[in-house]
C-alpha cells in the first residue's frame, strides 16, 4: 500500500516562504503514475485544494487564494512533490495535506469535496504569524 508523508511546515512570518514536500519512502511505491494534490485545511473550517499537478506534469490547477504565490512541482527521480509557498498570509494557516489517484482529471480532484483519493498523507502544520 502507498505511504505519502508530508513534512517541511512550520511557523513562518507574514510575507516569508516555506516549501513542504509530499514524499513516497521507496523503494517499494513509485508516484510516477500518480496526479498528486495539496489540500489545507483551518481549525473550523472545510478542507480546500490549494494545487494539484498531473502525472505528465503538464496541469496544474492553483486555487484562486493562492495563484501567484504557490508553485506545485515535481520530481519523480527523488519520488516527491512540493508546494514553493511564498508571500505566506495569516489566512494560509492550516494542516496541509498531500493525497495520490489515478485519475486524469486534476481540476476535478482539486475542487470536488467527495472526490475519491487513492490516498492520504497525514498533513504537516503551517502556522503563518508575526
Amino acid at each position: 500500500q502507498l505511504q505519502l508523508v508530508e513534512s517541511g511546515g512550520g511557523l513562518v512570518q507574514p510575507g516569508g516562504s516555506l516549501s513542504p514536500s509530499c514524499a513516497a519512502p521507496g523503494p517499494r511505491f513509485t508516484l510516477d503514475p500518480y496526479a498528486i494534490g495539496w489540500f489545507r485545511q483551518a481549525p473550523g473550517k472545510e478542507r480546500e485544494g490549494v494545487s494539484c499537478i498531473s502525472s505528465s506534469d503538464t496541469l496544474t490547477p492553483y486555487a484562486a487564494s493562492v495563484t501567484g504565490r504557490f508553485t506545485i512541482s515535481r520530481d519523480n527521480a527523488k519520488n516527491t512533490v512540493y508546494l514553493q509557498m511564498n508571500r505566506l498570509k495569516p489566512e494560509d494557516t492550516a494542516v496541509y495535506y498531500c493525497a495520490a489517484v489515478l485519475t486524469l482529471n486534476v481540476q476535478a480532484m482539486c475542487v470536488l469535496r467527495d472526490y475519491g483519493m487513492d490516498y492520504w498523507g497525514k498533513g504537516t502544520l503551517v502556522t503563518v504569524s508575526s
